[in-house]
This record gives C-alpha cells, sequence and structure tokens, in this order.
C-alpha cells in the first residue's frame, strides 16, 4: 500500500481529498474481489463507481459484527493461497471472527504501528518491552513487535505476567519503553517496592497501554491512570485504542488530548443509533471503512464502541480527527433501575476502592425481565460495613448501587484470566 505519513500534518481540506480518493478504491475493490460486498450493492442497487466522496458512504448501509460472524468467509477478497496469517477477533461480545492478511496487510499492519509508536515520540534511540502475548491468534502483539521494526527501535518479546522476569529483563536490555495492559503496571510497582528495585530510577520512561482506558471521555485522568501516575510519575503514560476488525490503532500524541485517526490507513464515521453522523460533543459509534486492506477489508463496520471526537487542530501538528477514551461499548449497555450505565463506568469506581484487590462485573436479567447488576468483590474485607460502602460508592457516583458478593482475591483472579483468554476479564454479560 501506499505510505504518506506526512498527510496527518496536512490541511483538512487535503486529508479530506486524499480519503476520498481513497475510498473509491476501497469500494472498486471490495466490489471485485468481497462476495459479500457484491452482494449487498447487488440487493441495494447501489452502483459502486457512484460512491466517490465521504458524505456518499450514508447511502451504504453499515456492516455489523453479525455479518461478520454470520457470513465470515465471504468477506474474503484474496485466494486461500494468498493469506499469510490468521487471527481471530477476542470474542468480547460474541464467538470470535477469523481475520486473513496477506503479506501486503502485515506490511500495512507495520506502518500502522510505525505510525502509532512515532506519535507517542518513540524512535530508533529506544528500546521497547513487549509485555503483551505474540500467541493465541492475537494480532496486536504481532502488529506491536511488526511496528517496532517498522520503525527501527530495539524490542524484546517479553510476553504478559510475571514482574520478576519483567524487571530482570528491564535492567538487563535498558528497556526505555513498554508495550502493557495498564493495571499490570500496578504489579510491577508492588513487586518493585516489595524486592527494594528504584523503579523512579530506571531505564523505563514511557509505556504505550491497550485494553484498558487511563484517561475519562472528557481527557482527563480515570482512577486507574490516577493510581499509576501518582505512584510512577517519572513514567509517560499512552493510551492506544484498536481492534483486529480495524487493523488501525488510534495513539495519543504528548498533548494526550485523544486518540489521532491514522487517516491513510483508514476512514471513521461516528453514528448515532439511527446509523447519522453525531457532531463533536456527542457520543458516537465508531464505524470504519479500511483503506489499503487486501485480506479482509471492511466498509462502514460498526465497531460496537461509543466515544466522543475532535476535530480541530492539535497542538502536535497533526489534523486528524481525534478519539476520546471508549465511554463503553454498544452491546454491553445497562439499562439499572432507570440508569443507563456503561461497564467502565463501573470499573472506574472500584478501581479507586483501597480494599478491593479485583472484582468482575456480572449482568443477567431478573425475574421480572430488567437488567441486574452483582460485583463479584475479591477482598480480605467481607463484612457487611465494607460491603455498604460499597453501595454507598455506587450511589454517590451513578446514583445506583448493584448487589456486592465477596470471594477471595486468588478466585476473582483466576475468573478473570481463564486459560483461553488472551484479555483480563472484568465484565461478565449474561443477559
Amino acid at each position: 500500500m501506499e505510505r504518506n505519513p506526512k498527510i496527518q500534518f496536512a490541511s483538512p481540506a487535503e486529508i479530506r481529498a486524499y480519503q476520498e480518493q481513497k475510498l473509491q478504491e476501497t469500494i472498486k475493490y471490495v466490489a471485485e474481489r468481497s462476495p459479500f460486498y457484491k452482494r449487498m450493492f447487488e440487493q441495494n442497487g447501489i452502483d459502486p463507481t457512484s460512491i466517490r466522496t465521504l458524505d456518499d458512504l450514508q447511502r451504504i448501509p453499515v456492516t455489523t459484527k453479525n455479518d461478520l460472524q454470520q457470513f465470515n468467509n465471504d468477506f474474503l477478497c484474496v485466494d486461500p493461497i494468498d493469506v499469510a496469517e490468521i487471527v481471530t477477533t477476542s470474542g468480547t461480545l460474541g464467538n470470535p471472527v477469523s481475520f486473513s492478511l496477506t503479506d501486503g496487510d502485515l506490511n500495512r499492519l507495520a506502518y500502522n504501528e510505525f505510525l502509532s509508536f512515532s506519535t507517542t515520540g518513540c524512535s530508533r534511540s529506544d528500546m521497547m518491552q513487549l509485555m503483551v502475548t505474540l500467541d493465541k491468534r492475537f494480532m496486536a502483539g504481532l502488529a506491536y513487535y511488526l511496528g517496532c521494526r517498522e520503525l527501527g527501535m530495539g524490542v524484546c518479546r517479553v510476553g504478559n505476567g510475571i514482574p520478576e522476569l519483567q524487571w530482570d529483563t528491564i535492567n538487563r536490555i535498558k528497556a526505555t519503553c513498554a508495550m502493557c495492559v495498564p493495571s499490570f503496571l500496578i504489579k510491577l510497582i508492588d513487586y518493585a517496592e516489595a524486592n527494594g528495585i528504584d523503579y523512579h530510577n530506571s531505564t523505563l520512561k514511557k509505556c504505550v497501554c491497550i485494553g484498558e482506558a487511563l484517561r475519562t471521555p472528557e481527557g482527563e485522568y480515570n482512577t486507574l491512570g490516577k493510581i499509576i501516575s501518582s505512584r510512577w510519575p517519572e513514567l509517560k503514560l499512552y493510551d492506544t485504542y484498536a481492534s483486529t476488525e480495524m487493523q488501525a490503532s488510534f495513539t495519543d500524541c504528548e498533548y494526550f488530548n485523544g486518540g489521532h485517526v491514522p487517516v491513510d490507513i483508514i476512514i471513521v464515521e461516528f453514528l448515532d443509533e439511527n446509523n447519522q453522523p453525531v457532531g463533536n460533543g456527542e457520543a458516537g459509534e465508531v464505524t470504519i471503512t479500511s483503506i489499503g486492506v487486501e485480506g479482509m477489508p471492511l466498509v462502514r463496520f460498526k465497531t460496537g464502541d461509543m466515544v466522543y471526537h475532535h476535530d480541530e487542530p492539535c497542538p502536535c501538528g497533526r489534523n486528524t480527527t481525534r478519539l476520546s477514551s471508549v465511554i463503553g461499548r454498544k452491546g454491553q449497555m445497562i439499562k439499572y433501575k432507570g440508569t443507563t450505565l456503561y461497564p467502565p463506568a463501573l470499573f472506574d469506581i472500584l478501581d479507586g476502592m483501597k480494599d478491593v484487590k479485583n472484582y468482575i462485573v456480572e449482568v443477567y436479567t431478573n425475574e421480572i425481565g430488567t437488567d441486574e447488576i452483582k460485583v463479584r468483590v475479591g477482598s480480605l474485607r467481607n463484612d457487611d460495613g465494607f460491603a455498604k460502602q460499597i453501595k454507598d460508592m455506587f450511589r454517590s457516583r451513578v446514583r445506583v448501587a448493584p448487589q456486592v458478593s465477596f470471594e477471595s482475591p486468588e478466585y476473582i483472579a483466576k475468573l478473570q484470566m481463564p486459560p483461553a483468554s488472551r484479555k483480563v476479564i472484568k465484565f461478565v454479560d449474561l443477559r
């Protein structure tokens, strides 16, 4: 694919013109090669050559996760012999979906993470420690490794967990930056303090974080971000938002005011429940159209992730749209006692409670057919007073209180990370 890293610094008009050219190429490609989109265009009487502007996208029906699950193989645009890598989604909102990537897609993935790491200020002089897995059909770990190589910085593939190994590696290779789930940084800090490691003066100065938000949708540190930054203030924390379906990521720059859209590899819309565009300051569902994907490109794919977006220029010089942290996943919305909630708001409350070691939030349908919330708390405290304290904190923050049950932290840890899982599970939807 064509690489144009300078386009992110171009004027909004130049960016739009560039994306409209790439949109026409994408539509032509899927109309010729994708069984799913060929069928969609025919059934809806859409002439692919008439889709020329970003506004024209609204004439195309959206693609959903259900489409991917039901017609997975119909999205493949290449001969199976040209498939170089197969990955799957994590299956957070349903059955995992397989994605086939060509050599060109792997090169595009490397370029995407080159952009991502460059946005955070990483360079060839850095040494990256990967604290994420590269196995279990996980695209992200592979993407980060490829991005490190594309940028030319050193990389050490340590994998997730094992604080002792992580600190030994940091000290051995003099890692300057890391890629990890942010809550794991708390375990690194705890281990360092318990074992006399002077982490404040370690070589590790930057961390690009995935899987859990560090900031609220308004841009301030959330509870998790506050805890990490207060205990390890020397460590710069960058958010990145990505998914397997998008084959792209949106990452903070040094001004920390939202994840920048990599405009030369993806087109992003923000839609309401009627698939209409929302404005700045309104929550919208991230909806993407691929640029440059060969194996399984997507057009107007609704990710399920609700965010705010910002179009004004960034002080870093980029004129690309920026995304807030994810407010919540549309499929995980909870209607509880007249209040609409998303799991991240509940996590933020629990993360700030000192005696809560870990937790799982469960939502289920009660006997009268409405949503019910149960919080399973891993704690050494299990008295009625602590349960009341938790409920009172929920009432003060989100106006409603869930059921609370206590388990051992060890048991909750096992529930959070079952053997086949690639991510820590904090939310279980039993509806």
